[in-house]
């Protein structure tokens, strides 16, 4: 099978075309022939050594944890999914060694949801990670229906995710996006948009979801007694009596059926900026690295 791999750590040219075997399925595992699956900056940072830490698997590294694509073969004692099915899944890469950036993916048939049946196939690749990473993260803060919510980095794939999802709750959406994003904010439904050139006025909303890395100066945004969590590295220092919640992505394929259904009602939008070959995996994580991405950057075998 065709897979995108890495033999050492270092600049996107280090990612290379190779010709592997396909994997076969375990008992409660299924085997998905790949349609598409997504570059997002873990995967740069795991090409790039920064994670090396965290990474247990030997060399050959198929990288990627977005999946979208077909059953081609069920394992023992699966009973959720059967060979034709149209499914999406995530893969926490650094922890499960298995990257979706090949041709045949096996992986837990737990970790996989039934596809988006109103978008294409290929497009259904960018809804795992970022998706399953803005739904957990809400859940962890919890705004209220009423409660303003002020999300950082709502242009990008996690933000825009986190301001539909809020916006369907009934939140009332603050985003914090650079000054070219803001009409692009407001579709998403943000009622609210700030520039992130500009001075941030002081306790206008209730909670943070911080996706930006500027959590200082986000922080000044949210009420005493109020709510912050923060995707990136680097969380809000808590003061004023605001409580910070630490958010981790993980995988679940339960909550990823509910965000499938979400984008079959209209309430989620996937949006995707480029899809090319496996060849095109370098180009995809310099571009990635350089932002300004719209939307996501999508590998197809």
């Amino acid at each position: 099978m065709r897979a995108l791999t890495l033999s050492a750590y270092g600049d996107p040219e280090v990612l290379t075309v190779s010709d592997l075997p396909a994997p076969v399925p375990g008992p409660g595992q299924i085997l998905v022939r790949t349609a598409a699956s997504a570059v997002n900056p873990v995967d740069l940072w795991a090409r790039s050594g920064a994670l090396a830490g965290s990474i247990k698997h030997p060399f050959p590294l198929i990288l990627g944890w977005d999946l979208s694509g077909t059953v081609e073969a069920a394992g023992k004692g699966v009973i959720r999914f059967s060979p034709g099915d149209q499914v999406v899944a995530m893969s926490a890469q650094l922890a499960t060694g298995i990257g979706t950036h090949a041709e045949y993916v096996a992986l837990d048939a737990s970790l996989a949801a039934p596809a988006p049946r109103t978008v294409d196939l290929v497009h259904a690749a960018a809804l795992p990670l970022a998706g399953l990473t803005a739904y957990q993260a809400l859940e962890r803060i919890a705004p209220q229906p009423g409660e303003k919510l002020l999300v950082t980095g709502a242009a990008g794939a996690v933000g825009g995710f986190a301001v539909q999802l809020a916006a369907a709750r009934g939140v009332e959406v603050i985003a914090l996006v650079r000054p070219e994003d803001a009409d692009l904010a407001r579709e998403l439904g943000a009622r609210q948009v700030l520039s992130s050139g500009a001075e941030v006025p002081t306790g206008i909303a209730d909670v943070l979801l911080e996706t930006a890395g500027i959590a200082p100066k986000a922080m000044r945004a949210i009420r005493d007694g109020g709510r912050a969590a923060s995707i990136t590295a680097q969380p809000p220092t808590a003061e004023r009596d605001i409580t910070v919640l630490p958010t981790f992505v993980e995988q679940d394929g339960d909550q990823l059926a509910v965000l499938s259904r979400l984008v079959d009602e209209g309430v989620l939008t996937l949006r995707i900026a480029e899809v090319g070959g496996f060849g095109f995996g370098p180009e995809a994580h310099r571009k990635l690295a350089g932002g300004g991405i719209r939307g996501k950057l999508l590998l197809i075998p």
